[in-house]
């Protein structure tokens, strides 16, 4: 993957494990503490929270997500380019929108599905030959649109990376 880095989710479970440990929480206080960041939209949308399994397991699973990582990105802090092989040293410019409790971040899937699809026209590229690049298949780029919670983060990042924006730039403080 060719000036394409690696979105490293060891790094992110080491900086989520860390923080937990740092405020003294347990799995589970910091389940309920990263779902609790949109108590209102919660409580409104009547969703089951987020699973202490997901979170002990992001380090564990290569496919991350992009979802579930923005939830805890939220509460970290950092933007998704801190997690980058090789993060920029600055990281202005990357930060994600804030969103209250009454909102969720969520990838807007069809901004980035129509962005690649530029992108891949503009480059008289073929969707293996993007994939390829990219690392993944074909129908994980064909499908963004039609994907239902989102797309594994290490997917979402080479993208980002290849169209050459930001991951906020796809980002957005969703009521749902």
């Amino acid at each position: 993957m060719t000036g394409i880095r690696r979105f490293d989710t060891a790094a992110l479970a080491e900086a989520l494990d860390t923080a937990r440990r740092t405020r003294e929480l347990s799995w589970q206080q910091l389940a309920d503490a990263v779902w609790e960041q949109s108590s209102e939209l919660n409580a409104k949308r009547n969703d089951h929270p987020i699973a202490v399994g997901t979170l002990r397991g992001i380090g564990s699973r290569p496919g991350v997500s992009a979802q579930h990582t923005l939830f805890v990105l939220r509460w970290l802090g950092p933007p998704p380019e801190a997690f980058l092989e090789d993060a920029p040293a600055e990281l202005s410019g990357y930060e994600l929108p804030g969103a209250g409790p009454d909102r969720r971040l969520r990838w807007n899937l069809t901004r980035l599905a129509d962005a690649l699809e530029e992108q891949r026209r503009d480059h008289g590229a073929t969707w293996a030959e993007v994939a390829a690049v990219l690392g993944c298949t074909p129908s994980q780029l064909t499908g963004i649109k039609r994907a239902k919670f989102g797309l594994n983060m290490t997917v979402a990042m080479a993208i980002t990376q290849w169209l050459k924006q930001p991951a906020a730039h796809f980002v957005e403080a969703a009521r749902w």
